[in-house]
């Protein structure tokens, strides 16, 4: 019994039982060399239907995808190494799959090799996630927004009435008021502690990436504060040049940012006021802003405002206090994804904060 060929017998047969894709593709000839049974169950297509003719198989990418799938080819063919390529697919009755494929190049023969994997199901799993994490968030701030302003409130009358009671005088109300003093302190101190540490651990781990729609994304994001209207008493507002813009981001870390930033124009923006989040594709960027109609930042603090323990920490016009920590690490997550930000304010006229990453 020879076994010459055993290794390569070996591997074949574990790929025909392997729950991924694996092809051959050959440039040359453009047409697959191999793909196995997993091919079938993932595209709905025998493996014959497609080998010699792969344009079947570039059809049945989704519109929106074919660019940044053809895309990937180029690159590819020119030497550049890309580990994972997300795309979805339509197979019959327009039922929609996402897959991840991750290529190789090789020179000798000519061919690019590699595996693919249905993540449809993790893809569902983390938008659920990621709704979860924007309507929490939308709640956390009607949290510091409608608790922590009306504890300030009550820190502030209490103080005032201490203030007017005379050194000795009826000691009993004096204790009351000082237990309403405290108490109102700890209450929003406990509601901020809880949301900075909400905010740090979503920020703390590491940059995972993925192509997403970002103009999907904001306006799932915005809709959750927009239901909040009536309780924060603040107008938002959403414009975009573009119905669908894909891009690699961490769509956790970047949309806590936009949430951070919301966050700061409910705290500073009167009742009636506007917040408009607006997008922008350019050629080579997509620029972001988030406007609100507030008090503006006063001057002195411009220079320090994304310092870690600036100076420019204020309390919310309700009484919402701050820890100083938020700008900061809204700075470091823009530039983790190659980006800047910057804002323009001025005072009794609000604060326009941009946002500007590139498109790859």
């Amino acid at each position: 019994m020879t076994l010459d060929n055993s290794p390569v017998a070996f591997l074949q047969t574990l790929s025909e039982r392997a729950d991924a894709v694996f092809f051959a593709y050959d440039i040359a000839a453009k047409r697959f060399t191999y793909l196995n049974a997993a091919f079938e169950r993932v595209w709905r297509k025998t493996r014959k239907s497609i080998m010699d003719t792969p344009d079947t198989l570039f059809k049945t990418i989704h519109p929106e995808d074919k660019a940044h799938v053809l895309k990937a080819y180029q690159e590819l063919l020119d030497g550049t190494l890309l580990h994972d390529i997300e795309f979805r697919i339509k197979l019959r009755n327009d039922n929609e799959r996402w897959v991840c494929v991750k290529p190789m190049l090789q020179e000798e023969p000519a061919l690019i090799i590699g595996y693919a994997n249905d993540i449809t199901e993790q893809k569902e799993y983390n938008n659920y996630l990621k709704k979860f994490s924007d309507k929490k968030n939308a709640v956390l701030n009607i949290l510091s927004h409608d608790l922590a302003g009306p504890l300030g409130n009550i820190q502030n009358l209490s103080a005032m009435l201490a203030s007017d009671l005379k050194d000795g005088q009826n000691k009993e109300l004096q204790n009351v008021i000082g237990i309403i003093q405290r108490s109102s302190q700890h209450g929003m101190q406990l509601i901020q502690e809880f949301i900075r540490q909400e905010f740090l651990e979503a920020t703390g781990t590491e940059v995972i990436k993925r192509r997403i729609d970002l103009v999907a994304a904001i306006r799932e994001f915005i809709e959750e504060y927009q239901q909040t209207q009536q309780i924060t008493n603040k107008i938002f507002h959403f414009l975009t040049s573009t119905d669908t813009l894909y891009l690699e981001l961490d769509d956790n870390k970047f949309m806590q940012v936009l949430n951070n930033l919301i966050s700061n124009a409910i705290k500073f923006t009167p009742d009636g006021g506007e917040i408009t989040l607006s997008l922008e594709e350019k050629e080579e960027t997509v620029l972001i802003k988030v406007a609100d109609t507030g008090i503006g930042i006063p001057g002195k603090y411009h220079a320090t405002l994304f310092e870690k323990f600036t100076q420019a920490r204020r309390t919310g016009i309700k009484g919402e206090p701050s820890v100083g920590l938020g700008m900061s690490i809204i700075k470091t997550i823009v530039e983790w994804h190659q980006g800047h930000i910057w804002f323009q304010s001025e005072e009794n006229k609000g604060s326009t904060f941009y946002i500007e990453i590139p498109k790859i």
